[in-house]
């Protein structure tokens, strides 16, 4: 390798790198999916309006919540740097890893949560701009302090997950309207099994960390394994109330059923076996009801919009 292409090749180097630090700082696997759930919210919402859901609108809210969600999640890794540094499984990221500094990653965050606010205050409108700020707010200064607290902590942090859906909706309407709690309570509810699961199979690492999510705090995981089969069940009826108020047809309300059925297999068969909650056995299967409520969600919000009701 020739001497002038030793620094470019460095510098390619850095450049990959600190992008993928970025990556993993804004946690872009949950960003994409709470920009897919705010698209979802944003068609139904432009359907009802009556014009089309591919448009700069679209575009500006998208945009808009991917910034306020990865800045968000930045600032949160920032408050849990320490936590982070206690637990196997995010002692690499880019912060306690050491690899990017407490100051560069509050700047990226700030500039990125409340940019995000401010682009969707004046290029969508100004009460999505607010309510995803608001939702920024309570994820930050109630959910993330609350998780080293109080096993409350779930329920809280399931109100400003719920939001994506509704905050696209308000990005295509310009108002809050009885349509977004159906989105909202799919995605408030859902949340509780996919959670539960990743706390049951984490639970000593985020016992490490000091993370008192109800897995860590209880002994046997009974009151755990109830939660995720009971939530898993309401969410059965909830997923198709879409068909009923007119947003989807026959055929999201056949695969509404499937995949709630099948997330609830899965959860009934953790509960039911009443397995110690730290055997390899219960773990496998815990892990199984993480990956129904990841496959469930994308796929449900496919069928919702693949077989919306055209007004």
């Amino acid at each position: 390798m020739s001497t002038m292409t030793q620094p470019l090749v460095l510098f390619r180097r850095q450049a990959t790198s600190l992008l993928r630090d970025y990556a993993e700082l804004m946690k872009l696997r949950v960003t994409t999916l709470i920009v897919m759930t705010a698209w979802c919210g944003y068609y139904f919402g432009a359907q009802k309006a009556g014009v089309s859901s591919l448009s700069w609108g679209l575009f500006h809210a998208l945009l808009g919540i991917a910034l306020v969600s990865s800045g968000t999640a930045a600032l949160n890794e920032v408050m849990e740097h320490k936590v982070d540094a206690n637990m196997r499984r995010t002692a690499q990221r880019p912060l306690p890893a050491g690899r990017m500094s407490l100051r560069h990653a509050t700047t990226a965050g700030l500039l990125a949560t409340l940019g995000g606010s401010a682009y969707l205050a004046f290029l969508a409108n100004p009460l999505t701009g607010l309510l995803t700020l608001l939702t920024s707010v309570v994820y930050l200064a109630a959910y993330t302090p609350l998780k080293r607290i109080s096993p409350i902590c779930t329920f809280v942090g399931a109100f400003p997950g719920a939001m994506p859906g509704v905050l696209g909706w308000t990005a295509a309407r310009g108002h809050l309207e009885w349509s977004t709690l159906i989105l909202f309570a799919i995605l408030f509810v859902w949340q509780f099994p996919h959670f539960f699961s990743i706390a049951w199979l984490y639970r000593e690492d985020y016992a490490s960390g000091g993370i008192r999510m109800l897995p860590v705090v209880e002994e046997d995981g009974r009151s755990t394994a109830r939660r995720i089969v009971g939530y898993s069940l309401i969410l059965i009826p909830l997923s198709l109330l879409p068909s009923f108020f007119g947003m989807a047809g026959k055929i999201y309300l056949g695969g509404a059923l499937v995949l709630g059925v099948a997330l609830f297999y899965f959860s009934a068969r953790l509960a039911f076996l009443k397995l110690p909650i730290n055997s390899p056995r219960s773990k496998m299967l815990a892990r199984h009801v993480l990956q129904a409520t990841v496959v469930y969600l994308p796929l449900l919000f496919v069928f919702m919009m693949g077989n919306s009701a055209r007004p």
